[in-house]
Parts: structure tokens; sequence; C-alpha cells
């Protein structure tokens, strides 16, 4: 049986051509900044950034503070941060399983990290708690990552605390990283966007997002259709009515741009993706999104 990386490698083949696997590469060299000797440009001063790190020159200069960036001369560190509560186990909106595009979406970063020299570690959790896995950069290493999230998300998982991972990182992860959060539609409290600005202030953050099925729609298959949070099929009185159609397409559409909204106002990058084939193209994205923002 073929592993997990080797699959998600054949896919990246498939679904993108060379030089998308090559824009995705340069995203994510271009993303990294770290502290050497080598300066590189000067950006606008956000919340977060060092107090040492502003050109007080410069800033007099053009009247308003400016740092300075500096190219990163060290190995860096990505950490994949995957939901696999039982919500994970269900359809996205492609139709495929959200396990796969999850498995696919942090497999082609890692691999990626790891052919820059850079070490990836993965965080995973649901309701029963969290789990993390050291960094590594070898083949070998990701095929474990993979695997276990693989095994991690099933119909009889717990169900998702986006929120206790998020916190458990915030604890635990003083080395400066880039965090890869894997989830899927749902809307951010209070307490998610507290856990998100400590974060940020350390890490760069990018959250995936990978796009639910459309149950209503899908009730036209004949096929049944179960909610994986409740453990419960939806009736097919509720499915073919077309007011709770239209009501349940204008909620999620809302639960989408809500989340999205807030991700913005929290500076943390954001892209939603609804298959495996969207996954490198969404991936180069977010990592776009990010290095403009750094700016």
């Amino acid at each position: 049986m073929a592993g997990l990386l080797f699959r998600v490698k054949t896919k990246m083949s498939l679904f993108a051509t060379r030089k998308t696997l090559d824009l995705l590469e340069g995203g994510y060299a271009s993303v990294h900044r770290g502290r050497s000797h080598d300066f590189d440009d000067l950006r606008a001063y956000v919340p977060g950034d060092e107090v040492k790190d502003i050109d007080w020159k410069a800033t007099a200069r053009h009247g308003e503070p400016l740092v300075k960036r500096y190219i990163a001369s060290r190995r860096h560190s990505l950490v994949l941060v995957v939901d696999t509560g039982r919500n994970m186990a269900a359809t996205a909106e492609s139709g495929e399983a959200k396990k796969d595009i999850a498995i696919m979406a942090a497999g082609a970063l890692a691999s990626i990290a790891t052919g820059h020299g850079d070490v990836v570690s993965l965080v995973v959790g649901d309701e029963s708690g969290v789990q993390s896995f050291p960094s590594g950069q070898k083949d070998e290493h990701l095929e474990r990552l993979l695997r276990f999230v693989d095994e991690r998300i099933t119909l009889d998982a717990p169900r998702s605390d986006v929120l206790g991972l998020l916190e458990h990182v915030a604890r635990r992860l003083t080395t400066r990283s880039m965090i890869l959060i894997v989830t899927d539609d749902g809307r951010l409290s209070d307490e998610h966007a507290s856990a998100l600005r400590r974060l940020r202030i350390r890490h760069e953050l990018l959250w995936l997002t990978i796009g639910d099925a459309d149950l209503m729609r899908r009730a036209t298959t004949g096929a049944p259709v179960y909610d994986v949070q409740e453990v419960a099929a939806l009736p097919a009185y509720v499915r073919s009515n077309r007011s709770l159609q239209v009501l349940f397409e204008q909620t999620a559409a809302t639960t989408v741009e809500a989340t999205e909204h807030e991700l913005r106002q929290l500076g943390v990058t954001s892209h939603r993706v609804a298959s495996q084939g969207e996954v490198v193209a969404g991936l180069f994205t977010l990592l776009e999104k990010q290095r403009r923002a750094g700016r």
C-alpha cells in the first residue's frame, strides 16, 4: 500500500503545474523572515513587532513607525495544528472526505518545508485532549505524522475542540514558528480570538478551512445524510423542504463570511478550500496573503 506522503506528492503533481509548485515553494520561502545580520528591507510597524527592530531614522523621515526586516539564515519550524474531531471525518463541499483534504494540505506544506531544510511537528486534538509530536525532517517522520492524523479522524472520535488546540499551542510553543491550522467551517468565540491574538504575537499563522458539504443539496442524491456532530440522520422531509434549504444556505454563507471577517480583523491569514484539487493553489494563496501582510 502506497504511503500517505507518496500519495500527497503524487496528487501535488497531478493537481498543479510545475509553475504552480514553484510558486508555492517560492511563497513558502518568502514568508520566512528571521533574525540575522542580512538586512532585507523596511515595512510598517504592526502590533506584536519587536520595539528593538524599529528603524528610528527611517521612522523620522517617513513620519510613521517602520521596522527592519531580515532574511532568515536559520532553520525554521512548521507546526501542523490539525483538528481531529469527528466532524473532520465528514464529507467536504466537493464530496470528498474532509480527512483526505486535511492530510493533503498538511502533507503538501510539510513536504515543501522539509525541502527547504526546515523541521515539521504536529499537534492534534479533540474534546478528549491534545497530543503533540516532536519535529523532524525525514520523509519517514512526515509519514508518521500523516498516518496519525489519518488514524485519529474517525466517525467514532470525540467532537472537535479547536479552542483547546489553540490554547495548548499558545501555552507550549515558545520557538517562533509558522503554524498551519486545519479545521472546518465554524464560528469563532471571544476565547478563540484571545488565543489567536496571543499566538500571532510570536508566530506566523495560517488558517485553512475545509468547506462543509451542503447537506440540504445532497438530499437530491437519495442517499442517507448524517450530521456527524450529533451522530443522527437528517430526516428526508427536512432536507426536501425548500424553505429550510434556503435558510440553511443563508446560514452557512453567513458563518463563512463572519469567520473570514473575524480572522481578518485578528490579522490571521485564512483561506477556504473544498477539495484536494484546490489545496496547492490554496496554500499558495495563504502564503502570498501572509507575505503581503508582513510588508
